[in-house]
């Protein structure tokens, strides 16, 4: 019904803001990737937005981009995942980073969510897989074998997601395993 808000950013209380448009303050909730993309209070905004009727409320979401818009619809489509478990999903990861856990499997990155247990984490790997495409997640789908395992040799060593996949961009994309873990160190160790 309500599918984009262009307007002026009236306040920022994480994880909602509100939003004037032409006269009409709308309080919309965002993840956490779209809030610290947000401009300044009292600059202009343009959200695309999911609205959600639930039978004591009307809610509405908002995005600072079309994949996280789409992966917002994926995960609220998943049973036992409402809107705000989604929220949660995509504020603890960005959406490359749900569509790189989806392909390679990995549950131990949805645990990592608060609210998230294991058998959760299982059943949105299971019900996302070929789901999030291309589009929303090109770089997932380009993570060749020696990539997942430098990820994983990252990861194993304390390195968060965005560092990992900071380090990761930085390497040749022909890269060896052996090599790749060492390149992607000395990255991080500056």
């Amino acid at each position: 019904m309500i599918g984009k808000l262009t307007g002026t950013l009236l306040e920022k209380n994480p994880p909602e803001v509100l939003l004037d448009c032409h006269g009409v303050g709308y309080e919309v909730q965002v993840p956490m990737s779209t809030f610290y993309n947000l401009p300044a209070v009292g600059e202009r905004v343009a959200l695309l937005t999911q609205f959600i009727v639930r039978e004591d409320a009307q809610l509405l979401y908002g995005f600072g981009t079309a994949p996280e818009r789409q992966a917002f619809r994926e995960l609220i489509k998943i049973s036992g995942v409402g809107p705000r478990t989604a929220l949660a999903i995509l504020s603890g990861l960005g959406v490359g980073d749900l569509a790189q856990a989806v392909s390679l499997q990995e549950a131990g990155r949805l645990v990592k969510v608060p609210g998230i247990g294991k058998k959760t984490a299982e059943r949105l790997l299971l019900e996302l897989k070929g789901k999030l495409g291309t589009d929303i997640g090109a770089k997932a789908h380009a993570a060749n074998d020696a990539q997942a395992d430098i990820l994983q040799a990252l990861l194993a060593l304390g390195y968060n997601d965005k560092e990992a996949a900071a380090a990761l961009k930085a390497l040749p994309a022909d890269v060896g395993v052996s090599e790749g873990i060492k390149l992607a160190l000395k990255t991080l160790a500056r």
